[in-house]
């Protein structure tokens, strides 16, 4: 079975609000090799509008940083499902939008051949958390308190706490720590 894999950025204060900070070259670096381990995006409505055009046209761009370039070639190449009930098209031949239930379409991503699920975002991600069907996360900590902006994981009801085991982290020159986590 597939893995469902949660990756975002975020600050010291749990803000994972793009507009709050911006991620060094080394954490591109990070993202870019994650991506490059998933053969499937799936996003919510802002997220997706969030990425897309954005990352393909700098994939095309040859002033953009060679960091920012490879991340946009790298999410330029995957597949994409937009969960989204009010969404009307999407651009790109691998995108798609799901307007059904979302547990059953996550499960069913899963059972197909392929490689890793990436989730970003935060309100799809926080659903399919209290559903108990994301199997790891990757977060990004950067050396920021941003003292506002959306919040991980705010507002979401868990049945009961989930525990999670770290299996890895990694400080970059920055000062940013790659978490990552299992699910147990």
């Amino acid at each position: 079975m597939r893995n469902v894999i949660y990756a975002i950025n975020l600050t010291l204060d749990g803000c994972c609000d793009h507009t709050k900070f911006r991620p060094d070259e080394e954490t591109f670096e990070y993202f870019t090799h994650l991506l490059r381990d998933a053969d499937t995006f799936f996003y919510g409505r802002k997220t997706y509008q969030l990425m897309v055009p954005y990352w393909p046209d700098v994939a095309k761009d040859p002033s953009s940083t060679k960091a920012d370039r490879e991340f946009g070639q790298a999410f330029d190449s995957k597949k994409i499902v937009v969960f989204s009930r009010s969404l009307a098209s999407v651009e790109g031949k691998n995108t798609k939008i799901v307007r059904t239930n979302l547990r059953d379409e996550i499960l069913k991503l899963k059972r197909e051949q392929g490689k890793n699920i990436l989730l970003g975002g935060v309100d799809v991600p926080s659903q399919l958390m209290e559903l108990g069907l994301i199997d790891e996360y990757r977060f990004v900590v950067a050396p920021i308190i941003a003292g506002e902006g959306r919040r991980l994981f705010e507002g979401i009801k868990l049945p009961e706490k989930r525990q999670l085991k770290l299996v890895e982290s990694k400080t970059v020159k920055s000062g940013s720590v790659a978490l990552r986590y299992l699910k147990q």
